[in-house]
């Protein structure tokens, strides 16, 4: 019998089996920010120990950390302390440490990639649901909670029962002006919020394929919103030439080598899954959620579902959350008010996404009414941006660009949406409150947002960029 990508991974890392089905599972990178850190670093002060590993661990300031006048001193005091403690356990525990004001300060899965850390073949684990984002290379890679951090910290092993199998293919070539953000809210529409709990999702197919890797990193940093542990896609030449010359890969003789072991990396063609689903990418369009999981999605050209055949706790979660949006089923999104723009998080804060929204707004100027939160994911691709220009296009669009950190796509920072006001989010989740108390967040893709940024309102990008 043939394994799967994820057995491949998985397996070659296993230290040990244990009984009642746990593994004691081997982890190649730690990723470490300042919010899931600071209690783990004291679980081991507390016994006597040091981060066992600190060369495999990597930290980053990203939640807390402010976007604009970031050379200032940070008002809020509980985030000022927490990212004073990752600085201070980093170098207490000899951990490189990208703090706010560091040249490679970023979100730490944009962070990551982009600095050759992550490899496929590779176990990865951070204290953050999307550590998923990392699969996209080939690798098994999932969030844990702050007692594994320690365990991480303590030993360089996890204990983690091993998920099931799911594939999801998606074939064909999508439409213009649909991106793989509509991809994954599409997915997810359609097998629900919960539909991958248990499952470790491998996504394949030849629209997959096609994705360069910042397309397929967002697809794999939204698996974790359908309930899945995790999402990969195999290694192939776009992933081998986007890590080709960067920073912490193999460089010459010792890549081709490291090549030769990626091009194993993939599913057997005996090998079985759990679960399989197929979706057709032509029948894909840009996508908007409506609701409070990132499950409740529809095309832009479609209606709010009206929840006939609902019933029970269904029902109940249903008619919540569409009272929480002030929406009503059988409604139309197209035209719906919009107050705020969110472009960035770890799902959409890539070059990539900054030059598509700037290519979409180029000439145009943002509606007057709508507060527009243009926020790169790192130094590094703010450093892009101004060296393209982009900061001078969108800024004649009358758009600023900020400074990297997670910023609204969580209430853990001064960018919060104000209460009843509506937001469209290239981020992740649309959860009750998630871009601050009372926040009202429809996910949507880049040329979703920019439509909404220039016309105030939901519209068809294909329409309003004649794309």
């Amino acid at each position: 019998m043939g394994k799967t990508l994820f057995d491949k991974v998985w397996d070659a890392h296993v230290v040990r089996e244990l009984d009642g089905g746990r593994t004691v599972l081997y982890i190649d990178r730690h990723y470490i920010h300042e919010v899931t850190s600071p209690v783990a670093f004291l679980g081991l002060k507390n016994r006597g120990l040091k981060v066992a590993r600190p060369a495999q661990t990597t930290a980053t300031a990203d939640h807390n950390v402010p976007t604009v006048d970031q050379h200032l001193p940070i008002a809020d005091a509980q985030s000022r302390e927490q990212l004073e403690a990752l600085s201070t356990n980093c170098r207490a525990n000899d951990i490189e440490c990208f703090a706010l004001g560091h040249p490679k300060q970023g979100v730490v899965h944009i962070v990551g990639p982009e600095l050759g850390f992550t490899q496929p073949g590779m176990t990865i684990v951070c204290g953050d649901s999307h550590t998923s984002t990392h699969g996209a290379f080939g690798a098994v890679a999932f969030g844990i909670g702050t007692s594994e951090v320690e365990m991480v910290f303590a030993s360089q092993c996890i204990l983690q029962p091993k998920p099931k199998k799911m594939r999801i293919a998606v074939d064909g070539k999508l439409g213009a002006g649909v991106t793989s953000k509509d991809v994954i809210l599409y997915i997810i529409s359609q097998i629900s919020a919960s539909g991958g709990t248990g499952h470790f999702i491998e996504f394949a197919g030849s629209a997959i394929c096609a994705m360069t890797m910042e397309e397929r990193m967002t697809v794999c940093n939204m698996a974790i919103e359908c309930g899945a542990r995790g999402g990969m896609i195999a290694p192939d030449q776009t992933t081998f030439d986007y890590l080709q010359g960067r920073e912490n890969v193999p460089q010459g003789e010792a890549f081709d080598r490291a090549v030769e072991q990626w091009r194993t990396l993939f599913t057997d063609p005996d090998a079985t899954f759990d679960i399989e689903y197929r979706f057709d990418a032509p029948a894909i369009e840009p996508m908007i959620t409506y609701g409070t999981n990132p499950g409740m999605g529809v095309a832009v050209t479609g209606a709010i579902p009206t929840g006939e055949g609902l019933t029970g706790s269904d029902r109940t979660s249903f008619d919540k959350a569409l009272e929480y949006m002030g929406f009503h089923g059988g409604e139309k999104m197209i035209g719906k008010k919009v107050d705020y723009v969110f472009l960035g998080s770890c799902t959409n804060g890539r070059i990539e996404d900054f030059r598509l929204f700037a290519s979409l707004v180029k000439g145009r100027r943002k509606a007057e009414g709508v507060t527009a939160w243009l926020v790169p994911g790192s130094k590094d691709v703010e450093a892009q941006a101004r060296a393209e220009g982009l900061d001078k296009t969108l800024e004649q669009a009358g758009f600023v660009l900020r400074q990297p950190g997670c910023s609204a796509c969580l209430a853990m920072n001064a960018d919060k949406i104000p209460a009843g006001k509506y937001s469209v989010s290239t981020s992740n989740r649309n959860f009750e409150g998630r871009q601050g108390p009372g926040a009202r967040t429809m996910l949507a893709g880049v040329p979703m947002a920019a439509a909404a940024a220039i016309t105030g309102r939901i519209e068809d990008p294909r329409k309003v960029f004649e794309l």
